[in-house]
């Protein structure tokens, strides 16, 4: 089977539950981030004793006066992930949860 991108693998929910499985037989966590100047969103999956996904997102809005973040954890199956990462809306319409992780898993690759 040829190495799949993290955005190749988005194609069907069994090939995104066998990349992000593979994924975590070398890696403990998966983590990526979005940020404006208003706002910056983090998100944190890592693979639970259950063999289903913890996904912890911390969300804060940058008030000059305090920011105060949000952080939010929850089990989460592989295929509702991936409907998350398919799904979600930033600020920037132009930028996606699936390029923010893709951009991650470049980096640690170099």
């Amino acid at each position: 089977m040829k190495n799949q991108t993290f955005k190749e693998a988005l194609k069907s929910d069994q090939s995104f539950e066998d990349y992000l499985k593979r994924y975590f037989s070398f890696h403990k966590q998966l983590e990526g981030s979005y940020e404006t100047r208003e706002y910056f969103e983090s998100y944190r999956v890592r693979l639970n004793k259950q063999h289903k996904l913890s996904l912890t997102t911390t969300t804060c809005l940058n008030i000059a006066s305090a920011a105060i973040p949000l952080k939010q954890t929850e089990n989460i199956s592989f295929a509702d992930f991936r409907r998350l990462v398919l799904n979600k809306k930033f600020a920037d319409i132009n930028a996606t949860l699936a390029e923010v992780f893709e951009a991650t898993l470049s980096r640690q690759s170099r």
